[in-house]
């Protein structure tokens, strides 16, 4: 089989509050950790997430797949998936931020302000990808509220 990992971007149908965010992560947590899955999520106030997803294929296919039907949000779009040496996020059953909008449109490179979703023309590649999302991930501030959903 072999190591894995899955980027992808969602809209929820409506704005997550803390209540709702926590419940996701003690959800995805205790699925994560029983099925060898890390990564990383990203949520936005205007309801967007940006998801890594790392562990065995079909493990993280399997979980993609539930998430595609998860009718708490809409349009996901796979930003780039395939085999990879090792894990980003290794100590991470599901680490989490809540960021701007306009900070991951920066993260993910240009987009037009107007432009309805994340996913920019030409996106860079994983390692670019990752290696922003370390960055961001390691610079970005915690607000008081969130330190107990990390």
């Amino acid at each position: 089989m072999g190591l894995h990992q899955l980027i992808y971007q969602s809209h929820s149908l409506v704005p997550f509050a803390t209540p709702e965010l926590t419940a996701l992560l003690h959800q995805s947590r205790a699925y994560n950790q029983a099925h060898g899955i890390t990564g990383i999520l990203l949520y936005t106030p205007d309801g967007r997430f940006l998801q890594v997803l790392e562990g065995e294929r079909d493990e993280v296919r399997g979980l993609y797949r539930r998430i595609q039907t998860d009718p708490r949000h809409y349009d996901c779009r796979v930003f780039s998936e395939g085999p990879c040496r090792q894990r980003s996020f290794a100590t991470w059953t599901m680490g989490f931020r809540v960021a701007q909008a306009q900070d991951l449109r920066k993260l993910l490179r240009s987009v037009p302000p107007d432009a309805p979703g994340l996913l920019v023309p030409r996106p860079p590649t994983r390692p670019e990808v990752l290696a922003l999302l370390l960055d961001f991930v390691a610079n970005i501030e915690p607000k008081p509220w969130q330190e107990h959903l990390q």
